[in-house]
């Protein structure tokens, strides 16, 4: 007797028959397709993310030299030895060995520092743009991710309507399978296009940053050669960081003593009294 409410039971209970798998299988060859361009959208997110920060990273190391070591030679092209080859710094060094043997060519010195600033931010606007590669990517992906991932849903919905139809039953568990399956693309679009956002704001501002060092870089190396190598910013070192700090942390009662004079009128004459402070 037992046995025989138990097979019941189990003929009778429900079995899931709804999911991942299932959706992509009533949805076919549509489905499929805007699953793959999703899948391909994330890959090639995460791809320019690691590569552009590892580019980035790359640079911002290679910056350290440029303060540490670049301004400490006694002229460009021995500085230009000091750098690491096809990086973004010496390039900038490069084009400015180059631009500085064709500025003497030029009658005119305005025509002259024009065609040197022209050199640099040429060079500089270079850098930037290899830099910027890969973002429109990034950009394209957050903005299109989520409609693509809709569009699945409004087909996925769609046949489950046409489904439902010819069933000719409406009730919520007849609607609420299907539905359910379609909105599951709504959410992997919005899975690709959130991090793929992040990563496009994140770069953009790593690389406004950099940007900004090429830029006071490239302002320091012309004011370099158009000063025929005596104007060059300061390099700190660690000892002169030391000093400095430790001129800084400088006890009051070291600081030289203040003398003052106050002048106080009396009946008949003025009389002056000196105080010192110690």
């Amino acid at each position: 007797m037992i046995t025989q409410i138990l097979a019941v039971a189990g003929e009778a209970a429900p079995q899931n028959q709804f999911g991942f798998m299932e959706a992509m299988e009533q949805g076919g060859v549509i489905a499929w397709t805007i699953f793959g361009v999703l899948v391909i959208m994330s890959v090639g997110s995460f791809y320019i993310l690691f590569t552009k920060l590892f580019e980035q990273n790359k640079i911002m190391r290679q910056y350290k030299d440029v303060q540490s070591s670049f301004w400490k030679t006694n002229s460009l092209k021995e500085g230009a030895g000091k750098l690491e080859k096809n990086s973004a710094w010496r390039q900038l060094v490069d084009d400015t060995i180059d631009a500085e043997d064709k500025h003497h060519k030029m009658g005119d010195s305005l025509e002259a520092h024009d065609w040197m600033h022209g050199s640099l931010a040429r060079s500089e606007a270079y850098v930037n743009a290899k830099l910027a590669g890969g973002l429109p990517f990034l950009a394209s992906v957050g903005a299109t991710a989520p409609f693509i991932g809709l569009l699945g849903t409004v087909i996925g919905i769609y046949r489950a309507l046409i489904n439902i139809g010819l069933a000719g039953s409406a009730s919520i568990d007849k609607v609420a399978g299907p539905v359910g399956e379609a909105l599951i693309m709504t959410a992997i679009g919005l899975l690709v296009a959130v991090p793929a956002v992040l990563a496009y704001n994140w770069l953009q501002s790593r690389n406004r940053r950099i940007a900004e060092h090429l830029s006071a870089f490239s302002t320091d190396l012309l004011a370099y050669v158009n000063s025929k190598g005596s104007v060059k910013p300061a390099v700190m070192t660690s000892n002169s960081t030391t000093t400095a700090a430790k001129a800084s942390a400088a006890p009051a009662t070291a600081r030289p003593a203040t003398t003052t004079t106050a002048a106080k009128p009396v009946t008949g004459g003025t009389t002056t009294t000196t105080t010192t402070k110690k």
